[in-house]
């Protein structure tokens, strides 16, 4: 089976389709990988060709994001971020003509994915590491955070995902033509092909943090989380490596890509202060500039740039991140309480579904750190049963096999297809 996997994004957001790829390759599937070029050693880690897809776009995100002050900046930046996307368009048709696919796996950042299966007249699937797109009673868009609304005002809320077609209408009609394909509604589903069959959908998150909705149809694959194996050449900086020695377990603070600028030096303030009003050592990550750097006010915490998450949870006593879906993924994977501050997007939806689970207390806004951070994070590290909880779905997802499922899912489309 030849297939082209496509995503967008951070590392966090890269990771999952790196994993599915590696899968799909020891398998004996070929695979190509359309991601940004600055992905491509962990590309070759997991033998998998990378075809550069949206490097530049990455680029400029990660120029603009620490100097954003909110969301008017990032309106702004919309327009510079244009002519990258048509070029992100362009690479991707690229990638699907290096490596002939027989079904494309692609993210929805990836908007030319839809339209080169059906230019190839192949297997579009679509993925997301969360449950965005089927609409279901059971809960609305993650958009929503953790809110609850009847059940057909639930159903209703996944309307929105129609937007990418109403904000990028030109653009994709535009691409369509060159691709000889006709136009497209502007409120055109994305759950349906051309030919009106459901769109499959693989969702690699687990069942033990988001119980798979009853009324999902057939289409939808819940498969479990997908990771990455651990990196064996890999070596943790021998500061770190003292630190975890010298003393208590710490616990890890950070909030990866979300930069926005003024905020990130009161953010490291809250963050110090509740470390040092709750007596906890600390590892503070400072990512893209989610909090900056400075200097540690003492020995008890650590600053730095980033650790691998799939060996620093292992190794820390609780986490506190921004709840992005792999930071929430690693955290209870590894079966530690988890503490989200949410920013943006699906984050308080994830936020929502800790505190749920019994795995954390409730979500602290980001913009709230400095008000509330000093007696959540006491809560977080003092209570038993997050500690219980936590491990105890630890143990769950450990147990899953998101990737096999993921595999078995596209293996299964592709003998469909040669019927």
């Amino acid at each position: 089976m030849r297939v082209l996997v496509t995503s967008f994004g951070t590392r966090g957001d890269i990771q999952p389709y790196l994993a599915l790829g590696g899968a799909l390759r020891a398998r004996g599937h070929d695979v190509v990988l359309a991601v940004p070029e600055t992905f491509r050693d962990e590309a070759d880690r997991v033998g998998v060709r990378l075809e550069p897809a949206g490097s530049r776009m990455l680029t400029l995100l990660r120029e603009v994001m620490p100097q954003l002050r909110g969301a008017r900046d990032a309106l702004r930046t919309l327009g510079v971020m244009r002519e990258a996307m048509r070029e992100h368009l362009d690479e991707q048709w690229a990638a699907a003509r290096a490596g002939d696919p027989e079904v494309i796996v692609h993210h929805p950042k990836c908007l030319a994915g839809p339209h080169v299966a059906e230019a190839l007249g192949v297997p579009g699937v679509l993925s997301i590491p969360l449950p965005f797109y089927t609409p279901t009673r059971a809960f609305p868009i993650p958009f929503l955070g953790g809110m609850s609304l009847p059940g057909p005002a639930n159903r209703a809320t996944y309307a929105f995902t129609r937007m990418a077609t109403v904000l990028y209408g030109g653009m994709i009609s535009d691409y369509r033509r060159r691709l000889g394909l006709g136009r497209i509604g502007r409120f055109a589903d994305p759950l349906r092909n051309p030919d009106r069959s459901p769109v499959d959908v693989l969702y690699p998150f687990s069942r033990h943090v988001v119980p798979v909705p009853a009324d999902y149809p057939p289409s939808a694959h819940v498969t479990g989380y997908w990771f990455l194996p651990p990196d064996p050449a890999w070596r943790p900086d021998a500061r770190l490596v003292d630190f975890l020695a010298a003393g208590p377990t710490p616990v890890y603070v950070g909030f990866g890509s979300m930069g926005f600028g003024r905020g990130a030096d009161e953010r490291r303030d809250a963050v110090l202060g509740a470390l040092a009003a709750n007596r906890l050592r600390g590892i503070v990550a400072t990512g893209w500039g989610g909090l900056t750097a400075g200097d540690a006010p003492s020995g008890d915490v650590l600053v730095v740039d980033a650790v691998p998450h799939d060996w620093l949870f292992d190794r820390v006593a609780a986490v506190v991140h921004h709840g992005g879906a792999g930071s929430t993924a690693a955290g209870l994977r590894a079966g530690k309480p988890t503490l989200v501050c949410p920013f943006l997007g699906d984050q308080p939806f994830w936020g929502a579904r800790v505190r749920a689970l019994g795995a954390g207390p409730p979500p602290l806004p980001a913009g709230e750190l400095g008000a509330g951070l000093t007696a959540r994070l006491g809560d977080l590290v003092g209570r038993d049963d997050y500690w219980v909880t936590a491990a105890a779905i630890g143990q769950q997802v450990r147990a899953e096999d998101g990737l096999d499922h993921g595999v078995r899912v596209l293996e299964g489309l592709a003998r469909g297809r040669r019927r």
